[in-house]
């Protein structure tokens, strides 16, 4: 099920869900101050940066980004971006919450003529919930060699760390997947080679508070199994491999471009089987966010037929699994 693009009603919408929720779950007071901090770049810092770059500046001091974005898609990022590193993680939250994203998704399913939600929703814990649900996989598959992890962001992470998880246990050869397709993973959790760019919505200083937050411990950030990327190990690699190797997709511009490079580059050298695509001039996790900014359906489903020629480029379709 592929939903067309985000709309302006979508937008309002959102906030007409969001605004209750807010008030339920946030203090009114630091909610009234974060609504106040946001005004002057609302009015004054939104408009002014966003016609400056994109009718009063030639293309090649644009940045990548703006350069091949539509006015929407532009205009949702920079709000993203602010949103990310001005607002506070407990108001933040309240954003992606249950009250929020079932009511959102039942709109956007109604206004495309569907009536019934394809999913339900469940409350996960993280690696422990991920390491459950690849065994319930296993339960009903039976043939590991024909399954594909996926994921995006902190979910790509999770897959990584499953990954190493498994390695470290008896039977790992017998239960490792055939493949591995990871959307701009977040391998490293705190490191100074995030940086921030022109292009991404992401900000380093707030994903290094959020690692902080997940991992607990200053010691957390140095265990594999909560940073991945801190494993250095090519041995520890080769036995968490799948059997047809990883797909990586990121954009070039994101601020885990670094970390993501570097870490294809150490299971190459490790000689595991990586396919890549770096998306030029694109932002984190863009064949996600295309699915809701994209223009038309082609743009939209362009990521997912490419993720989808690989998968199949390593696992064969057309097999028929009974249960599935």
């Amino acid at each position: 099920m592929i939903l067309g693009q985000i709309s302006y009603l979508d937008c309002l919408v959102f906030l007409v869900v969001l605004v209750p929720q807010l008030l339920l779950h946030v203090n009114i007071f630091e909610l009234v101050f974060c609504v106040l901090k946001a005004l002057p770049f609302v009015f004054f810092q939104l408009p002014y940066q966003l016609c400056r770059e994109r009718y009063f500046s030639s293309k090649h001091e644009r940045s990548p980004f703006v350069q091949q974005a539509s006015f929407f898609q532009d205009l949702v990022i920079r709000i993203v971006r602010y949103a990310f590193a001005f607002i506070p993680a407990k108001i933040g939250r309240v954003f992606f919450s249950k009250g929020v994203a079932i009511p959102f998704l039942r709109f956007r399913l109604l206004r495309h003529g569907y009536l019934q939600a394809p999913l339900t929703w469940r409350e996960a814990v993280l690696l422990e919930q991920t390491i459950a649900g690849y065994d319930h996989i296993c339960s009903i598959v039976k043939n590991p060699s024909r399954i594909c992890l996926a994921g995006d962001s902190a979910g790509a992470t999770l897959q990584l760390s499953l990954l190493l998880h498994m390695s470290q246990t008896s039977d790992s050869m017998k239960r490792r997947p055939g493949f591995a397709t990871l959307i701009s993973p977040w391998a490293t959790l705190v490191t100074p080679k995030n940086r921030d760019t022109a292009s991404d919505y992401l900000n380093a200083d707030s994903l290094h508070l959020y690692g902080r937050q997940f991992a607990g411990t200053q010691a957390n950030l140095k265990d594999p199994l909560v940073s991945p990327g801190v494993c250095k190990d090519q041995e520890w690699w080769v036995r968490a491999s799948p059997s047809g190797g990883y797909c990586f997709m990121y954009g070039s511009e994101e601020v885990f471009g670094p970390e993501v490079r570097d870490l294809i580059a150490l299971l190459r050298r490790s000689r595991c089987a990586v396919r890549v695509r770096e998306e030029p001039g694109q932002v984190h996790a863009w064949p996600v966010v295309s699915l809701f900014l994209a223009d038309t359906q082609e743009e939209r489903t362009k990521g997912l037929r490419d993720l989808t020629k690989m998968i199949t480029q390593v696992i064969e379709p057309g097999v028929h699994i009974d249960g599935i």
